[in-house]
């Protein structure tokens, strides 16, 4: 996660993802998959094809030829980040035996200049950061992750020797030869990634210079010259606070958002904020799926023209989904704002878990919103050379108790609702423990109960989400005033051990309409329930009733007309709804009733492939 304990402009700060411990529920059947089946078995997978081996042929351990294309290492160091998450909540000596020894066979492959990229050693040496290569060979996105996945490691186990390799790259081969100088040669960041693990770097060493590369990434080198469409697509070269909109590769756009907020959140420059709030607008008003995807295009993995969002051909690649959970969560320890929560919520129940399947060893590189078996695409899959998603879902899941709580100079907030206890403190010292029983997000009602560990006057910042119309707070069974969908209610009261917050959020289903200006969905619906948006999938459905064939006809009490049943051995347990829709002929324009049953959209395509549809059509009368 982040250590924004000194990061000047950071309303928020981090809690430790050991100090939250995520019990049965919810979540904690997903993390038991992803740390039991998930990481060992995508380390097999990167085994299995080279990935692990582009290491080893550099140090004699190997004589495989390189294998994958120019960013392959990445998806180890995503891999090693992930497994070191997973040891942050507790020590599992076969998995961090792992990450030990590819650890060592990384570290061992450093060139002595520092320099490590596996496919830029040996017979590719020639072409280290030529111009060229720094727009496509990946070399500055490929140590992001390393970097990224050395902190994890380091925070999980105290061993600095994978966090000093990374250092060495920085401080030893980057700073001494790029840069701004007269002196220097450029940098074209080419994927965006680099930037935000500088920002952690510096609030770890408080090396200044490295604070001062990730913000020369984001600002681009004059010096290099690119086609106009490469600025687009790569979303870095100019400017970052000349960005107006999205656009461009949507993985790549995350990720500068991501490193442009980490850098306003150490400097606080103005411009960097304006621009990040324009683009946060641009992205829920007319490029975010309901699901909280990102990315309509499959042609270069793209944001589309504004409202340009297809259901069937949607890319909403899980990257992209987790790049927009990682932005919303900097906005929010900017700002404090539940409106960024909400976001972040979204994409993660919903565009983020589809990607992985409820097994924990499919995933799902893109994410549609409709999706027909018999055009032949395969949705999930258990291996993808360009295999950046996988391990992606695994350091999220494995990094998910860091979301639930942040502190702040007030007091404590609380983000994310599952059974799960808080053993942290708040900003003055004091020992604090919060445990949350609730079944979220089958059920709106929470109870919150918390230990000061003395009598302490602080504010409780509980959030109430923006897709519930109303909520009931009471403190030890007195009812709390104000509680505002869409926002903090903030509880400030001399707080002592044993004191009880009771919450209920109303689950009532709701049907969603698009923005007109998606033309797509022009006369459909959507079905959200508390924080999870709903499918058809044909295999649910009554014999004979095919998806393209369905129509609601609504009423005016529409939402009533659901009837719910949590199906226990269903898709791991699941809440289903079903509707009184109608089947109607395009031949006879004649229709009967039938009662059409919603599974919650993270659980498609678990089982043989089927039709799905998000968006419904509304019968017309």
């Amino acid at each position: 996660m982040l250590n924004l304990l000194k990061s000047p402009y950071a309303k928020l700060r981090n809690v430790a993802v050991h100090a939250v411990t995520i019990e049965n529920g919810f979540w904690a059947q997903r993390r038991e998959v992803n740390v039991s089946k998930s990481i060992p078995s995508m380390g097999k997978l990167l085994e299995a094809n080279g990935r692990m081996d582009n290491f080893r042929r550099l140090i004699g351990k190997s004589t495989a030829a390189q294998r994958g294309p120019v960013y392959s290492d990445s998806d180890v160091y995503k891999w090693t980040e992930a497994a070191s998450f997973a040891l942050q909540s507790g020590e599992r000596s076969e998995l961090h035996a792992a990450v030990d020894n590819i650890a060592k066979d990384m570290m061992a492959a450093q060139q002595p200049d520092g320099y490590l990229n596996t496919y830029y050693i040996g017979e590719h040496a020639s072409q280290r950061m030529e111009p060229k290569v720094q727009q496509w060979g990946h070399e500055l996105y490929n140590m992001g992750h390393f970097l990224q996945g050395a902190t994890a490691y380091y925070r999980a186990t105290g061993d600095r020797a994978l966090l000093d390799a990374g250092i060495r790259f920085v401080n030893e081969f980057l700073l001494p030869n790029f840069g701004a100088g007269a002196d220097k040669k450029p940098l074209f960041s080419g994927h965006p990634e680099m930037e935000l693990a500088l920002v952690e770097l510096y609030r770890m060493t408080g090396d200044k210079r490295q604070l001062d590369l990730a913000g020369y990434l984001l600002a681009g080198d004059p010096r290099i010259h690119v086609q106009p469409w490469d600025y687009v697509y790569h979303f870095c070269g100019t400017p970052f606070t000349s960005r107006t909109h999205l656009e461009g590769h949507a993985v790549r756009a995350m990720y500068a958002c991501c490193g442009a907020a980490d850098y306003y959140l150490e400097t606080g420059d103005p411009a960097y904020w304006k621009t990040l709030n324009v683009l946060w607008k641009d992205l829920v008003t007319s490029q975010m799926y309901v699901t909280g995807g990102v990315g309509a295009r499959s042609d270069g993995e793209a944001f589309g023209d504004a409202y340009e969002l297809p259901n069937a051909r949607a890319y909403g690649e899980s990257c992209a989904a987790i790049g927009n959970m990682m932005w919303n969560w900097r906005m929010l320890a900017a700002t404090g704002e539940a409106k960024f929560a909400d976001v972040l919520e979204r994409a993660l129940y919903n565009g983020i878990n589809s990607g992985m399947s409820l097994d924990g060893t499919l995933y799902c590189y893109r994410n549609p919103l409709a999706y027909d078996p018999s055009g032949g695409d395969k949705i999930r899959n258990d291996w993808y050379d360009t295999t950046c998603c996988p391990p992606n879902l695994e350091r999220t899941l494995a990094s998910l108790p860091g979301y639930f709580y942040s502190t702040s100079s007030d007091g404590l907030y609380l983000h994310l609702f599952d059974n799960s206890e808080l053993d942290w403190h708040l900003e003055n010292g004091v020992g604090l423990k919060v445990r949350q029983k609730t079944n979220y997000p089958w059920e709106g009602s929470a109870e919150i109960v918390l230990t000061p560990a003395e009598p302490t006057e602080f504010t409780f910042f509980l959030r109430i989400p923006g897709w519930t119309d109303s909520a009931e707070v009471s403190v030890n069974g007195k009812a709390a005033a104000g509680a505002t969908p869409g926002q903090y209610l903030p509880m400030r009261r001399r707080w002592f051990a044993g004191d009880v917050i009771r919450v209920q959020f109303n689950m009532r289903p709701q049907l969603l309409e698009a923005n007109a200006q998606v033309v797509e969905n022009n006369g459909r619906l959507a079905v959200q329930r508390g924080p999870l948006v709903y499918c058809l999938e044909q295999i649910d459905q009554p014999e004979g009733v095919a998806l393209r064939d369905v129509a609601l006809k609504l009423g005016p009490k529409s939402s009533a007309q659901f009837q719910e049943e949590f199906q226990k051995e269903l898709l791991g347990g699941i809440m289903e709804h079903s509707l009184l829709y109608f089947r109607y002929s395009a031949e006879s324009r004649k229709s009967r009733p039938v009662s059409l049953t919603f599974i919650p959209y993270y659980a498609w395509a678990n089982r043989t492939a089927t039709p799905m549809q998000v968006w419904t059509p509304i019968a017309q009368t």
